[in-house]
């Protein structure tokens, strides 16, 4: 294998769209719930809602350790990571000392960090672009700046339709969280550009929640024709391919994809959330 991909665990799952991944590496975040550890590896996603409805305490996670990105880098000649927001998890740094570590011990591995500044479907679509530029075999060098122009004008947005984990995780507190229950709001978040998360917008109920997405996509959305919008579902894989019929019949994208979430976007965007890519 000349190359390979290293992602961490908060990149979605489709096999169909990904087609051949023997070449993507995936290092897995740990989950903690309660007192028990997960790797985010294959999980029953069942089994962790189970978990997440059933706990009272906060659901924390851990980022792969230098250790394991190090370990990944000695399979391969050339190596491209693509990692979580650097503002969102300390993931970027572990694959970052890695490197640097690799490259004092003398070897002639090359490694290249991409910072997707997203997470869930966006990082996913970083990974998608860059599997597909490798497939064509581009050069390297045009490979990182195409990629860094991606990232640039990449959007993530985050409809959570259940809310327990970003109250329970500290990212809203009680107050909010019950006037949001009391009055079915939903909250918009999406990237702020530079990989933190912000409110976008708010919404009563799934109908207006989906109304003003389609808002923004139609408004921040570019060169639709040559873009592929990514929707990542937490257990709702329905809802999301109801949402894939709407946008492609609203829209002119080039590819519509559906994703199931990993551990890790199960735990932020909880039962029923969905992530939107583009």
């Amino acid at each position: 294998m000349k190359y390979q991909i290293i992602v961490d665990s908060c990149v979605d799952f489709n096999e169909e769209v990904f087609g051949d991944t023997s070449e993507i590496t995936r290092i897995p975040f740990q989950l903690m719930i309660d007192d028990e550890s997960m790797i985010d590896d294959n999980l029953d996603l069942d089994q962790l809602i189970s978990k997440m409805k059933a706990s009272k305490r906060k659901v924390s996670t851990a980022c792969p350790s230098l250790h394991d990105y190090l370990e990944a880098y000695k399979n391969c000649t050339v190596n491209y990571v693509v990692t979580i927001s650097s503002r969102l998890s300390g993931s970027y740094q572990s694959a970052m000392a890695a490197k640097q570590m690799l490259e004092e011990s003398g070897s002639t591995s090359q490694v290249h960090v991409i910072d997707s500044k997203s997470a869930s479907a966006g990082q996913t679509l970083v990974v998608l672009q860059l599997k597909r530029m490798l497939e064509k075999q581009m050069e390297s060098s045009q490979i990182l700046l195409t990629l860094s122009r991606y990232v640039s004008t990449l959007q993530t947005l985050f409809v959570p339709v259940s809310l327990n984990n970003l109250e329970k995780n500290g990212r809203i507190n009680g107050i909010q969280a019950i006037m949001s229950r009391v009055l079915h709001i939903i909250p918009i978040l999406g990237s702020n550009g530079d990989g933190i998360l912000e409110l976008k917008d708010r919404a009563r109920g799934e109908t207006q929640a989906i109304e003003k997405l389609f808002a923004i996509i139609k408004r921040d959305a570019v060169n639709m024709t040559e873009s592929v919008l990514a929707i990542t579902h937490v257990n709702a894989k329905g809802k999301a391919e109801a949402l894939c019929d709407k946008i492609k019949s609203i829209f002119s994208f080039q590819e519509v994809v559906v994703f199931q979430a990993s551990g890790l976007s199960t735990v932020y965007a909880d039962d029923g959330g969905i992530v939107l890519a583009f």
